[in-house]
């Protein structure tokens, strides 16, 4: 391991200085669950690491505010998954939360660390896509907010520039019924990242949103918009021609966790899984 700097900024503009002093030798610590591992096996070749956790606006708090759910940027997923609100209103993402890694890394692993890593077999992503997230960033020059859809630009890349930071999570508190679920497969229970993951949700309208993981470089969102796939009278068959022209839209790859036939195989299982437990919350909700 070669020596870095470690930085404990005590407030975000002390946090930007430290990213603009240092450029692109920098890396942010807030759960530090992927970086200690890229720290340890030379993957990772930091001249500072700057960490987060005490500055003062950047504490790890989820509130609701406008209509929105907030998550801060220093939140554990632990918290994610026992929050009251994110139960009741965005249970796919509870669901997602609980199935990060080991109970030891979801006490540390951040929502918005696994957002920014950019994986694209991360678990929170299609969730997240399918809720309509939103990123908040800061930077030098003020704030901004970018789409989760459009903030991740591929395998491991994302829209932040030099001196910028994601501070926050923000998802919009459904205007409408809506029912949603999360579906994964992983070689192992656990520990292991997910070969294919999903997010189903479907609006009071009959509208099926899926986001797609680990079968592309950056989130993939297909819709029916026809409301073929959410009616419960169109014929199994119907609706296996339907799903089948959205999951063509996906490019999975074949690497160590499994190959791109087999992730195909498996959208189009865990897709339907999904899309009936989403149902059946969406009839619940209405």
């Amino acid at each position: 391991m070669r020596s870095f700097r470690y930085l404990r900024p005590s407030n975000l503009q002390e946090v930007i200085g430290f990213l603009e002093e240092h450029g692109a030798g920098a890396r942010l610590l807030a759960g530090g669950t992927d970086l200690s591992v890229e720290l340890h096996y030379g993957q990772s070749l930091p001249r500072a690491v700057i960490d987060l956790k005490r500055a003062s606006d950047l504490s790890p708090v989820i509130t609701e505010e406008d209509g929105w759910l907030a998550i801060s940027a220093t939140v554990p997923l632990t918290d994610v998954e026992g929050n009251k609100t994110v139960r009741r209103c965005f249970p796919a993402l509870a669901e997602a939360a609980a199935v990060v890694g080991s109970i030891q890394i979801r006490n540390r692993a951040t929502l918005v660390g696994n957002v920014c890593n950019a994986s694209p077999a991360a678990d929170m992503v299609p969730v997240l896509a399918v809720y309509g997230a939103v990123v908040k960033i800061i930077g030098r020059g003020g704030e901004r907010s970018l789409p989760l859809v459009d903030f991740i630009q591929g395998n491991r890349r994302t829209a932040l520039v030099a001196g910028e930071l994601a501070t926050a999570l923000c998802i919009p508190f459904p205007s409408k019924p809506f029912g949603s679920a999360f579906a994964r497969v992983t070689r192992r229970y656990g520990v292991d990242l997910a070969a294919v993951n999903l997010c189903c949700g479907i609006d009071g309208s009959g509208m099926t949103t899926l986001a797609f993981g680990a079968v592309s470089p950056r989130p993939l969102v297909v819709q029916d918009r026809d409301g073929v796939l959410a009616d419960p009278s169109a014929a199994a068959d119907i609706k296996s021609v339907v799903l089948d022209a959205l999951i063509s839209k996906a490019t999975p790859i074949t690497d160590v966790r499994a190959s791109a036939e087999y992730r195909l195989a498996m959208l189009k299982v865990l897709a339907l899984r999904a899309q009936r437990r989403a149902a059946e919350r969406l009839a619940k909700e209405m």
